[in-house]
């Protein structure tokens, strides 16, 4: 009687302590709001004015990407935004980063419209960069989910600039 009875409590243990580390990995695995599904790893700003105040005082570009919850076109580029390894590795370590569900103030962010998806850099100079642009001549600022490496190579862009311009 007393095996059964050490054979019962040791199991309560396992299955309290499994769950008790599901639990913790759960709670260190806070979803960041901020984020909304761009990228939890990465740190958010909330506002445009925050990111315009980060840029300058980092020393590093600002990327602005407007998107729209109900359009199918910005989960698309979502969803390839977030998988991309190289894409959320840059966007951690070398940007400013703020994902807008709203219009900014300032005209310069929608050179060509208030489409989305679109996104768009400033540098730490607060400059728009309306010279850094995706495929599309009816959308400049547009990507679609084949685009990242395109992508890509607009963020080392803005990344250059910024070394060869201020």
């Amino acid at each position: 009687i007393m095996l059964h009875s050490t054979l019962a409590l040791s199991l309560l243990l396992i299955a309290v302590t499994s769950n008790l580390a599901m639990a913790i990995k759960k709670e260190k695995r806070v979803p960041q709001t901020l984020s909304r599904g761009w990228g939890d790893e990465i740190t958010w700003v909330q506002t445009y004015e925050e990111g315009l105040y980060q840029a300058k005082k980092s020393n590093k570009p600002l990327m602005v990407i407007h998107h729209l919850e109900d359009c199918q076109y910005c989960q698309a580029l979502k969803k390839a935004f977030a998988e991309n390894e190289e894409i959320q590795e840059m966007a951690q370590n070398n940007f400013i980063m703020l994902n807008l569900m709203h219009e900014t103030t300032d005209k310069n962010l929608s050179p060509d419209g208030q489409y989305v998806p679109r996104i768009m850099f400033v540098d730490p100079s607060l400059t728009v960069r309306a010279d850094i642009t995706g495929r599309y001549s009816n959308r400049l600022y547009t990507y679609e989910p084949q685009d990242m490496m395109f992508l890509i190579e607009n963020m080392k862009k803005a990344l250059r600039l910024i070394q060869t311009e201020l």
